[in-house]
């Protein structure tokens, strides 16, 4: 192993260049020389047409900037087994021979795995640095703390407007099927519905949850001031089980639809349970908000960051774990192992599994939403009976913990 090439794919977030910095350092403390392999797979399927690629020396390495979000060596989603050439593996062999590039350091999430899994089995050696800021993986991947991070923030700082305007504020976030960014992120910045694709939402729970901590919050108030808060993911789904899909947009490269409207849609059903609810005048009326055809009902408003949770900068934690995987899987490589993704780095042990486990989609533990749900969060049902009480009966408590 004398030369090694570096690549990030799929989408982009914190931690990324955190992963670089630490298997480009760690390739130079083993002898091995590390170099750019641009723009995820459609750069590595199209080596044989470079006339060079950037080599990371220790002084480029040093201009890199591990706490910015993104990837200094750029994102493409390209699903090689996709590609209409027949020979695409043989291309891609020719390209690391061209550079004598002996194996690959690829950071991605399950797409980019499975990708990956393919190049292993097509004999290219390569190492899966985990990363996903939608955290479905069975290990931690990079990119998920400098995201939910970012999310709490945008939720606590729609407090200050909602609550000057008395408005209902829902808050959609990424995360395809799993709801692990909206459901952590929520439960940091106090929301008080967080909805995720892993429990189909009752409408009408839920509006009766918002109408009963809205106006009760301006009872409260001096200044009849109050707002209430949901966090959404993309993946939501209702309680008949329907997803919310741009039917116009297609399916990107690695056949998935593109999600999009849960925002919205929250926002117009509870709209219109509250413009169909006789109570809701009279509640406007009696905290003396009400005036006839222009204020009659709690305002709703959808926000959709999109984009903005995964830029700008990455945690403390990103770019520490980015370092240790990128790290750890040059040594991986080192030692002749493939196809295998990094779980972490613990004591002086690291930590793999087989890539082919690792991308296995992960969901949100429905337990531990429960435990939440008895501190008050609506997820949009019945909450279910205490799970944590039968556990103390059982005598499993200490276990649990």
């Amino acid at each position: 192993m004398k030369r090694i090439g570096i690549l990030t794919s799929g989408g982009d977030c914190g931690g990324l260049n955190g992963v670089i910095k630490g298997a480009a350092l760690m390739a130079h403390k083993l002898g091995i020389s590390s170099f750019v392999v641009p723009n995820g797979y459609a750069g590595l399927y199209n080596l044989t047409d470079f006339d060079h690629l950037v080599e990371l020396t220790p002084d480029r390495i040093d201009a890199i900037d591990a706490n910015l979000a993104g990837s200094e060596t750029g994102h493409s989603r390209v699903k090689i087994k996709k590609i209409e050439d027949p020979q695409k593996y043989e291309r891609i062999k020719k390209g690391m021979e061209k550079f004598k590039l002996d194996g690959l350091v690829i950071s991605g999430g399950d797409d980019t795995g499975s990708v990956m899994v393919d190049l292993a089995n097509q004999g290219i050696q390569c190492i899966h640095a985990p990363k996903t800021m939608d955290l479905d993986l069975q290990t931690y991947s990079v990119g998920f703390d400098s995201t939910v991070n970012r999310i709490a923030t945008f939720l606590e700082d729609l407090k200050t407007t909602a609550r000057t305007h008395n408005r209902v504020m829902v808050l959609e976030v990424f995360g395809r099927y799993a709801g692990h960014t909206a459901f952590r992120a929520g439960v940091a910045a106090d929301a008080d519905a967080i909805l995720i694709p892993e429990i189909p939402v009752n409408f009408d729970i839920l509006y009766a949850h918002c109408k009963q901590r809205y106006f009760h919050r301006i009872a409260q108030s001096d200044v009849k001031a109050g707002t209430y808060l949901i966090l959404v993911a993309e993946g939501l789904k209702d309680a008949s089980g329907k997803e919310l899909v741009d039917e116009g947009a297609g399916v990107d490269t690695f056949g998935h639809k593109r999600l999009a409207g849960a925002g919205k849609y929250v926002s117009d059903q509870l709209t219109k349970r509250f413009k169909n609810d006789p109570e809701s005048a009279l509640l406007m009326q009696r905290e003396k908000m009400y005036v006839k055809g222009l204020n009659e009902i709690p305002e709703v408003r959808a926000v959709t960051p999109g984009h903005l949770v995964r830029c700008g900068h990455s945690s403390v934690y990103d770019v520490n774990f980015g370092k240790e995987v990128g790290a750890a899987a040059v040594i991986l490589l080192k030692n002749n192992l493939s196809g295998a993704t990094v779980c972490g780095v613990m004591d002086s042990k690291i930590h793999y599994m087989e890539t082919a486990q690792a991308i296995q989609q992960r969901h949100v533990n429905l337990n531990l939403v429960n435990l939440h749900e008895q501190l008050g969060t609506c997820f949009g049902r019945k909450a279910p009976e205490n799970t944590f009480s039968h556990a103390k009966k059982e005598g499993m408590v200490e276990r649990f913990l």
